[in-house]
């Protein structure tokens, strides 16, 4: 077993998709559409280089003698990341663009729509999903945790479960208020259509 290199390669995950994870729960606060803009493309570069973690995975384990437990743990967060590649990174790029509609003007604020945008379900949730599924695979890789009906993965699993609901909750909810923020100003200055009274 080459413990010390699956922890190296389950330790990149973590670090990639938590920081993507920790970086995505910020994107909807930042201050201006250029900022917003650059931290779509900071998350997006992370995305890719977790995505490339993913293969280095196969690469490096096929590379080196004897069994290692790397490829195993790779497979705990490999579902939610996959959910990110196909459906958040497509409204990640879909913040960029309409934040990048801002560029010539750096000191504009974020419009309410595009703040809502960026606090979409599919960009948070998968995300976060993915950097705790993470962190459930550093056991894993250490070999403290046997995959096949071991009770420490299924505590670990229900832990990440409870957690995915929160988060899933949470970020429902932070989109609703901020499509509400986007709305209002609509609904305020909607024309009145005069009665004609007779």
């Amino acid at each position: 077993m080459n413990i010390v290199a699956d922890l190296i390669l389950a330790g990149a995950l973590v670090a990639v998709w938590l920081t993507a994870g920790l970086l995505a729960d910020s994107l909807p606060s930042a201050r201006s559409a250029p900022a917003l803009r650059r931290r779509a493309g900071l998350i997006t570069m992370l995305i890719a280089a977790g995505a490339t973690v993913f293969v280095a995975i196969g690469i490096v384990t096929a590379l080196l003698p004897g069994q290692s437990a790397a490829p195993a743990a790779a497979l705990v967060p490999a579902v939610p990341a996959l959910i990110v590649l196909t459906a958040g990174l497509r409204r990640m790029a879909q913040v960029r663009r309409g934040a990048g509609a801002f560029a010539t003007a750096p000191q504009t604020p974020v419009p309410p729509a595009l703040r809502a945008a960026a606090a979409h379900p599919l960009i948070l949730v998968p995300l976060q999903v993915t950097g705790l599924a993470a962190l459930l695979s550093l056991p894993i890789a250490g070999g403290v945790v046997k995959v096949p009906g071991a009770d420490l993965a299924g505590i670990g699993i229900t832990v990440v479960g409870v957690a995915v609901l929160a988060i899933g909750v949470r970020a429902g909810l932070r989109h609703s208020k901020l499509s509400v923020q986007a709305l209002a100003p609509i609904g305020r200055n909607r024309p009145r259509v005069p009665v004609n009274s007779r």
